[in-house]
């Protein structure tokens, strides 16, 4: 696209929740969701448009929402089982929902607004958590990786790393990132490696960031159940599908936990496991990391104005 036009648009398709109520269903069938694991291959069918122009050489965002209730449609693998609060297809018992709408009574007045940014490891279901957060906020749902790969004509992720290589994705991500920290009312799920540039950072902190602590083992399991296909940066290691996974976990995470601690507020799972008497972290319900999450943003707005 050429830089020197008088006008340049850039637009977006990206993944929302119907942020009106809690607890209505989903007109499309689901099945189960696992917050560890993600499938590129499955889309919500509900089109958010940003558009970006140039004018002066100042930059206005135009988004178009509908004022009827939003249409989703959805198709989730591996969602637990017992559940009333659905996020896509993602219920959680009534005690969590309740507990999900007292949070949002908390934090509300606090956030004015303000985009929330998830962070973390590949895998460490920033997509899944994400999505009930914005259901429970009546915030939109965007998937960073979604918007690059919608602007690159459709390619996924993994393709863009061969055709292109990581530094364009990369220039990508930051060019996203940077349009989005300049709207409201959004949950929006990162790359994994998106912490690594300090220029997100400075986008990413005029939001609330929350950092999703994962541990390499579970996030290996995770992964190498569900294929490596769609991650690029798995491809590189040899031995088993689990050992080849937690090697190159080892290595990035090495890389990147001291810029992951950069977010405002960090989500540990092996805390609410052991919180909750839980052994294994990925028994963990997506909607009790949601819940987490909240109260850890909660503790961080409002301690702004201590």
């Amino acid at each position: 696209m050429d830089a020197k036009a008088a006008q340049t648009a850039f637009q977006y398709s990206t993944l929302l929740l119907q942020p009106d109520k809690l607890g209505r269903r989903s007109t499309t069938t689901t099945s189960s969701l696992n917050p560890l694991s993600r499938d590129p291959t499955k889309k919500v069918g509900v089109i958010f448009s940003l558009k970006l122009h140039h004018h002066h050489a100042r930059p206005s965002f135009t988004i178009r929402r509908t004022t009827t209730p939003l249409e989703v449609s959805c198709s989730y693998d591996n969602v637990p089982a017992a559940s009333t609060l659905e996020s896509g297809g993602c219920r959680a018992p009534l005690e969590e929902e309740l507990i999900l709408k007292t949070k949002l009574q908390e934090i509300e007045p606090y956030l004015n607004g303000r985009c929330i940014y998830l962070v973390g490891m590949m895998g460490s279901g920033k997509t899944t958590v994400g999505k009930i957060m914005s259901q429970v906020l009546g915030y939109s749902f965007c998937d960073c990786d979604t918007l690059i790969e919608e602007q690159v004509d459709g390619n996924s992720v993994a393709d863009i790393f061969k055709q292109y290589g990581e530094a364009f994705f990369r220039d990508k991500e930051t060019e996203a990132l940077c349009k989005l920290s300049q709207m409201h009312r959004l949950v929006i799920s990162t790359g994994g490696g998106a912490v690594m540039r300090p220029i997100n950072w400075k986008y990413m902190h005029k939001g609330v960031s929350v950092w999703l602590d994962v541990p390499v083992e579970a996030l290996a399991q995770r992964i190498a159940a569900v294929g490596t296909n769609s991650r690029p940066l798995l491809h590189y290691e040899a031995g088993d599908a689990y050992t080849r996974t937690f090697m190159r976990l080892s290595a990035l995470f090495e890389e990147r936990s001291e810029a992951y601690a950069n977010a405002n507020t960090r989500v540990s799972l092996e805390n609410i496991a052991a919180k909750s008497g839980q052994k294994d972290v990925s028994d963990l319900s997506p909607t009790a990391i949601a819940i987490e999450a909240l109260e850890q943003i909660e503790g961080f707005v409002k301690g702004e104005d201590d």
